[in-house]
């Protein structure tokens, strides 16, 4: 502590100034060092130090802050509270990356499984436009003799409910093929994470191509 706040906790110790349970100082500008049993009114605002009965240091207080400091602190704290939620979720992702996958190779199987049922559904979809177009194909060529005069109900209403098929197998097509895109960039990402956890890679890719 140094000497010559000793000597001001010496003669303050039996003095009126310290009635109260501690002691506060601060620098004050153009007055030095000001010291009191509460703050004193020239310290308000300004960084000060508390003490005990025994000159201990109990607590530092900062300088009152300005709405500009304020809000850049709390922005600051946002980001910091941010950082953490984010490096946090990233564990936990990384602890459950590690939990499911015993071998990088069980990555590319289970990718392949996934793929294989989208797959599945591309080829279900196709072959129902193919036949939905087939189909749509014969009623337009049968509708071309009602050019002149009206077209049966049926065959009106089969044209449309074609043509609607035609719509909807070709947009579950595209659908599963972004299905399909999203899929493969996940498990590349998971599968690129893994190696860097772990610093292994998968045998599959390393075999020689069969012949």
């Amino acid at each position: 502590m140094p000497k010559k706040l000793l000597l001001l906790l010496s003669l303050t110790v039996t003095s009126p100034l310290w009635a109260g349970e501690g002691l506060f100082c601060c620098d004050a500008p153009g007055q030095g060092r000001l010291c009191g049993d509460s703050l004193p009114p020239q310290c308000r605002g300004l960084a000060h130090r508390i003490y005990d009965r025994a000159g201990n240091l109990v607590k530092t207080v900062g300088p009152q802050q300005t709405p500009e400091q304020k809000a850049a602190a709390a922005e600051e704290a946002r980001k910091r509270k941010q950082m953490e939620d984010a490096q946090r979720e990233q564990r936990r992702f990384d602890q459950a990356l590690l939990d499911t996958y015993a071998t990088p190779d069980d990555i590319d199987l289970t990718q392949q499984k996934a793929e294989d049922d989208i797959n599945f559904s591309i080829r279900a979809a196709q072959a129902k436009l193919s036949d939905a177009q087939g189909r749509h194909r014969k009623l337009a060529n049968e509708a071309e003799f009602y050019k002149r005069k009206p077209m049966p109900g049926d065959l009106d209403r089969d044209l449309r409910a074609t043509a609607h098929e035609i719509q909807l197998q070709s947009e579950l097509i595209e659908m599963k093929k972004k299905d399909l895109a999203q899929i493969r960039a996940k498990y590349d990402a998971d599968r690129k994470r893994y190696y860097e956890l772990t610093g292994r890679r998968s045998l599959r890719g390393q075999l020689p191509p069969a012949r």
